[in-house]
């Protein structure tokens, strides 16, 4: 039934399409060398004008899983569930399928890690009514939440487009979401991945495990000389020890587009 979920979201949707849209052969030759299947979009918030490969992919919805801990996180900040991304959640000692996340830890370690049960008491927090209300004034993806407050970003029905992921973190780079600039500037901070002599990188993995293959998500912008490069790369990622590096596909994307070097 989850599997029949997902298909079913992972179907092109007019709504999310870009504006305009240029193949780049330089992105697409990254691709054909890491032998995945996928797609991956830059935006320009400038000129309202997308470059990258596979658009059809790129307009696709899908679960946006750990990409979500983005606005989770404003979301928990605009409603009050936590005044800080450094207040401290407590772990509760049951069994964590990874080490790092059996202990305490704040919102701006548990970013870096991706630590879900963490994430999962900040939903609780909140509480489905108010999720619900700042989701839509995101406009983040299809904005559905389901019943469960605690897992509809990792197995749906919340659904987003790599296009619209990065007309959203547009928004919260330019500093022109419909929230408090507190909570967009504590956020902001703690997506901030690494900086080179000319630009800053900030960006946020994703797994979808729900479903065969696996979906990776990188999000994210570089800020360079002034502008905004945003970018999302969503690609299958085969079960096993063969599965694809997924900031890499996505920073040699960065590097053939001249954003980073």
């Amino acid at each position: 039934m989850r599997f029949l979920l997902v298909i079913l979201m992972m179907i092109w949707n007019p709504v999310a399409s870009a504006s305009e849209w240029k193949e780049n052969p330089k992105v697409e030759a990254v691709f054909s060398a890491s032998n995945v299947i996928g797609t991956f979009v830059l935006y320009d918030a400038e000129t309202n004008s997308f470059t990258g490969y596979n658009k059809k992919r790129a307009e696709t919805r899908f679960i946006p899983a750990s990409t979500y801990k983005i606005p989770n996180t404003l979301i928990g900040l605009t409603v009050g569930a936590v005044n800080s991304v450094d207040v401290i959640f407590s772990y509760d000692g049951k069994p964590q399928p990874v080490a790092s996340w059996e202990k305490d830890m704040s919102l701006r370690e548990a970013i870096k890690i991706s630590c879900v049960p963490v994430y999962q008491r900040l939903a609780r927090k909140i509480g489905l009514e108010k999720m619900r209300a700042e989701l839509a004034r995101l406009d983040y993806g299809n904005n559905e939440t389901g019943a469960s407050v605690d897992s509809f970003w990792l197995e749906g029905p919340l659904a987003i487009s790599p296009v619209e992921q990065t007309r959203f973190l547009a928004r919260l780079a330019q500093r022109t979401l419909a929230l408090p600039e507190t909570a967009q500037a504590q956020v902001r901070e703690i997506v901030f991945m690494e900086q080179g002599a000319t630009w800053s990188l900030f960006a946020k993995t994703g797994t979808v495990a729900r479903c065969s293959p696996n979906i990776g998500w990188w999000v994210g912008w570089v800020e360079k000389e002034g502008k905004i490069y945003v970018f999302a790369l969503n690609i299958e990622l085969p079960q096993g020890n063969g599965a694809p590096d997924r900031i890499s596909i996505g920073k040699q994307c960065l590097t053939a587009l001249e954003i980073i070097d």
